[in-house]
């Protein structure tokens, strides 16, 4: 890890990581793409972290994009990484839950990241944008395709070709964040959520998001033997075989009155 991103495990099974770039308006640089990278790895690597909670230092961004001073310098390679591709994380491979808590503005890459990750809080006086066509570029880092997966068609192709962002509160209408609360609730909003999917069985969880991670991409066909696998994984597991009576009598003294 780097000082540019902060790695916290802050309750049993959830991290908390935190882009510190709050004078760069949490823009990527090389620090931040592998300080991600890294977190990443780690979230993976250590079995009992079940989601993560992502998020920008200060009140104004989430994430600007890329830091400009980077590319104006010709290192904007360093923007990206082999594994995770922009930031470290657009192209990562994950099996844990992520969610974007996105305090202030999440525009171009700091859109792309947000895109992918799995759930999504913003900030009410939040925007969310691609303005890359602005500048005479293409929101290459998945921008282009993933934001017309998650809004209806004529919404995307609008923020797409006109550069223009969405208020977080449209945002949530459409359904491309979870929801837009004030400013000063949004990470506590991203951990209670992060809490209510730690309340359930870590295997079925793993299990059936990575079979609706790829449901837009695999024939049905593929996607059907992909659940029947996956549920003879889940019916090997030992929250399963005690039945759920049990599972919910374990679990609940954890999570109850949280």
């Amino acid at each position: 890890m780097t000082d540019a991103v902060l790695f916290e495990v802050v309750e049993p099974h959830i991290a908390l990581v935190t882009i510190n770039r709050p004078e760069a308006r949490n823009a990527v640089n090389a620090a931040v793409a592998a300080g991600i990278e890294a977190a990443v790895e780690r979230a993976e690597q250590d079995p009992d972290l079940w989601a993560v909670v992502l998020t920008g230092a200060g009140p104004h961004a989430f994430c600007a994009g890329a830091d400009l001073k980077e590319v104006s310098r010709g290192t904007a390679a360093g923007l990206s990484t082999e594994k995770g591709g922009f930031g470290g994380f657009v192209r990562a491979t994950r099996t844990k839950l992520w969610i974007a808590a996105a305090q202030g503005h999440a525009l171009a890459g700091g859109l792309e990241l947000l895109l992918a990750c799995d759930l999504a809080v913003a900030a009410e006086s939040a925007n969310l944008g691609l303005p890359e066509v602005k500048r005479s570029l293409v929101a290459g880092a998945g921008g282009v395709f993933r934001l017309p997966r998650a809004l209806p068609k004529a919404i995307a192709l609008q923020m797409i070709a006109t550069g223009e962002p969405i208020p977080a509160t449209r945002a949530a209408q459409f359904g491309l964040i979870n929801a837009a609360v004030p400013a000063g609730e949004v990470v506590a909003t991203a951990l209670d959520l992060a809490r209510r999917v730690c309340a359930n069985a870590p295997v079925a969880v793993k299990e059936s998001l990575s079979i609706a991670r790829c449901a837009a991409d695999l024939p049905e066909a593929e996607l059907w033997a992909l659940s029947r696998e996956a549920g003879l994984r889940v019916r090997a597991t030992e929250d399963f075989q005690e039945g759920p009576r049990a599972f919910v009598e374990k679990r609940a003294p954890k999570w109850v009155g949280r």
